[in-house]
């Protein structure tokens, strides 16, 4: 676009196509090119990259990641947006639009055909209600992927980017930091937002790792060991991983934590990675 999309501009836009937000599918509008300059710059994107947005709401991000990459393919929901985005993006030969549920289109596919034969760049700017789904999505393509840089509801990264023992650390974490390597690069106020959500947003980049980032022979009883470990946050490890999903006793349990070097008496959230991965390999 010529000029950045102020708050102004983008009512107007709105209300000569005669659209309103809608708050079931999370319709906040990112307007401030200040944090539209700091999302791209955190993309790292490269003249030759191609990116995939998922949501582009009225297209100002994508806008500018059509400035600095060689294509742009932007999925979204909103199908009485296509005559707004047809509208700001007019200059952008190298945007291609499609308008779906990102949630239901095969990524394979989509991936192919936005990306061609090289990894290229995931931007996007999501609802805190489709976020865990969109990054389950992603991370089961993420060999199709360099980057991932999400705007997201802030206690949503935090949780990513958390340490262990932090009130933050979840399965979550676990999960997202085996896929990839996690960075808040930046939080963002509700005020740069039409309309402001109600809470306060935070850039998260994700840069994938294959095949992750633990050596781990068995990937499933990993993960199933997290799971059972923050199922019952408030129990020990010995009491989380006796009977139910893991299918151990207590005596087996024990020894299985006294083998992988863990005290039977710390509880899941204080494990790091590593940690749950030696779990898993014992």
């Amino acid at each position: 676009m010529s000029e950045p999309l102020s708050a102004s501009r983008a009512r107007a836009l709105l209300e000569a196509h005669g659209v309103r937000p809608r708050k079931r599918w999370g319709q906040n509008f990112l307007i401030d090119r200040n944090v539209l300059e700091k999302i791209v710059q955190t993309a790292g994107l490269l003249p030759e990259d191609r990116a995939l947005e998922i949501g582009p709401g009225l297209g100002a991000l994508t806008a500018l990641l059509a400035e600095r990459c060689a294509h742009v393919t932007a999925v979204e929901i909103d199908r009485l947006l296509e005559p707004v985005l047809r509208q700001t993006l007019a200059d952008c030969r190298n945007v291609s639009l499609i308008f779906a549920d990102f949630l239901e289109l095969s990524l394979p596919t989509l991936l192919s055909e936005a990306f061609g034969d090289s990894p290229g760049v995931v931007v996007a700017n999501i609802p805190y209600y489709i976020t865990t789904p969109i990054l389950e999505r992603l991370f089961e393509n993420k060999a199709r992927i360099r980057q991932i840089v999400l705007l997201v509801q802030q206690e949503f990264a935090e949780r990513v980017a958390a340490t262990p023992g932090s009130k933050e650390y979840s399965a979550l974490t676990v999960f997202a930091q085996y896929h990839a390597r996690a960075e808040i690069t930046g939080r963002v106020s509700r005020s740069v937002f039409l309309p402001p959500p109600e809470v306060s947003s935070a850039i998260l980049r994700l840069s994938p790792v294959l095949p992750g980032t633990l050596a781990l022979r068995d990937e499933a009883r990993f993960f199933q060991i997290v799971r059972a470990a923050f199922g019952q946050r408030r129990k020990t490890l010995l009491n989380a991983l006796a009977g139910g999903q893991i299918g151990l006793d207590r005596a087996e349990a024990e020894a299985l934590l006294r083998r992988a070097g863990i005290s039977p008496e710390r509880r899941g959230e204080t494990l790091s990675p590593e940690e749950f991965a030696r779990l898993s390999e014992a």
